[in-house]
């Protein structure tokens, strides 16, 4: 049954909105599972979209590298392969980006709202950099916090508390707008309410969250 984001906010007592970046507010994750592809043919790795899902979306570029080189690194040296990376995803995905649908006009009507929006992504500040750079909604959050700014990525709730933290209020009247499963645990764990979009994983995975939608356009119209 779908509900319009009034519904959402009044049912659920929502006092501010936190959003996932990649695969929620813009549908990249197949530009991501590219990038990590082309990079790693020069080291004879390959890797499968089932592998991508479930080890590396959603997750910090940290996690995500150790992963990849089964070894323990710290943040900086693990850096130093993500930016490769991470070079190569905004090379491919520039002539492609576009907000996933309905986007501008939720961020609109939370703004009227008075309701105050934050962004919790796994990413980092570079990618971010280039989102608003492509896309401009960057007037809309007071908060955005990414993985520079955790200890422990997703599925830990840290991202999430420091998020509602940052726009002063409780993690029980936060909603969270997720696309991985990873991400949907991480936001049920730090005691929020989650809608997930099915733009990267399928519904059955996704199941953990409050409701599911496709894209934005579902909580706008009825």
């Amino acid at each position: 049954m779908k509900q319009t984001i009034d519904q959402l906010v009044s049912k659920w007592n929502i006092k501010a909105v936190i959003f996932d970046l990649d695969g929620t507010m813009i549908d990249n994750n197949a530009y991501h599972l590219a990038a990590w592809r082309q990079y790693l043919t020069d080291l004879g790795i390959n890797i499968t979209e089932e592998e991508y899902r479930k080890n590396i979306n959603g997750r910090t570029n940290k996690d995500a590298i150790e992963y990849i080189y089964r070894r323990t690194m710290t943040k900086e040296e693990a850096m130093v392969y993500a930016l490769e990376k991470e070079a190569v995803y905004r090379r491919i995905y520039q002539p492609f980006i576009q907000p996933v649908e309905g986007l501008t006009g939720l961020l609109k009507l939370l703004e009227e709202k008075n309701i105050p929006m934050g962004i919790a992504t796994s990413g980092i500040q570079v990618n971010i950099n280039f989102m608003f750079e492509h896309i401009p909604v960057r007037k809309f959050f007071s908060a955005v916090i990414n993985s520079e700014h955790i200890t422990h990525g997703k599925p830990h709730p840290e991202i999430f508390l420091k998020t509602a933290e940052a726009l002063h209020v409780s993690p029980g009247s936060c909603l969270v707008f997720e696309d991985a499963a990873v991400g949907v645990e991480a936001a049920k764990a730090a005691g929020m309410n989650v809608v997930a979009l099915t733009t990267t994983q399928t519904e059955a995975e996704l199941a953990e969250a409050d409701l599911i939608i496709k894209d934005f356009s579902d909580l706008i119209h009825l």
